[in-house]
């Protein structure tokens, strides 16, 4: 897991602690080697303004998660704001819960709001690209990663149509 305010060469990701997360039911099982595969997701719900009010929505996503779905912690390793902040789930280098039956060699990356008509921000897709960036030159993600819409893998809309369309503006020469 990050560490708090960490930050990975210009992204500053808000921890767990700085955002009010609840401690995981149990420990997440490790991924074994870089992650091969990244898939991205909304959270369907409407966009949050402002610090505060992201924090809120991910203690509500969280409970949620935990509770409505009977998962150990929230299902993302990492969640991006509007703003583009960057928000701590699971973190690096730990199974998600958030691509059913494709969890072992992945990580969950979730936009905050609903993409099926709303068009994903330019700070948001920015600090998406960064967080990938890094976790390669990190070596938690394979350079030869493969970036899905969480829609390629399950029955759903997932990550909306909008978002689903900017995926290829994630992956590239920096």
């Amino acid at each position: 897991m990050a560490q708090k305010g960490m930050t990975t060469n210009r992204l500053n990701i808000v921890s767990r602690e700085e955002w009010g997360a609840a401690a995981p039911k149990q420990k997440a099982s490790p991924l074994n080697g870089p992650a091969q595969r990244v898939f991205i997701h909304h959270t369907a719900l409407p966009k949050c303004t402002g610090l505060k009010e992201c924090k809120e929505r991910l203690v509500s996503i969280q409970r949620g998660h935990m509770t409505e779905r009977s998962f150990d912690d929230i299902g993302y390793n990492f969640i991006v704001g509007r703003d583009g902040t960057v928000f701590e789930g699971r973190g690096w280098g730990v199974v998600g819960a958030h691509t059913k039956y494709n969890n072992g060699d992945s990580l969950g990356i979730a936009f905050m709001g609903n993409f099926n008509n709303d068009v994903p921000s330019t700070e948001a897709l920015s600090s998406a690209k960064q967080l990938l960036q890094d976790g390669v030159s990190q070596g938690f993600i394979s350079p030869e990663f493969a970036l899905l819409g969480h829609r390629d893998k399950g029955q759903t809309d997932c990550p909306g149509a909008k978002l689903y369309a900017a995926l290829p503006q994630l992956k590239g020469s920096k």
